[in-house]
């Protein structure tokens, strides 16, 4: 075979039939995709005379109880909730909550 017009031509495809690459999708495609992966602890609202006011020592109160679960945001999109625990001497987050594709586009809770 020498030129491309030798070559061996393959059944036509339907384009329309897509079904088969709905049926089993290739995430591994996506596997090496970075993303970032946020925790949010919580937040607050405070005038800049306040934020300027502050020494060494100073609290920041924040919107959530100490018992509610954190934010998990992947480039800025919330996915899940989770709670800190320590590993070797470093901090993590355990996933408690996935959060469902339908709830996380209801709300689109999003954060730059």
């Amino acid at each position: 075979m020498t030129d491309i017009a030798d070559a061996p031509r393959a059944a036509p495809r339907d384009r329309r039939d897509t079904k088969d690459m709905a049926a089993a999708p290739n995430y591994d495609l996506l596997a090496g995709v970075s993303l970032r992966v946020s925790v949010e602890v919580g937040s607050t609202s405070m005038t800049l005379a306040d934020l300027l006011a502050m020494t060494e020592g100073s609290v920041i109160e924040l919107d959530r109880a100490a018992t509610d679960l954190l934010d998990i945001y992947a480039n800025g999109t919330l996915i899940a909730k989770g709670e800190i625990v320590s590993v070797d001497g470093r901090y993590g987050v355990q996933i408690a909550e996935v959060v469902a594709p339908d709830r996380g586009l209801a709300g689109f809770d999003r954060r730059a």
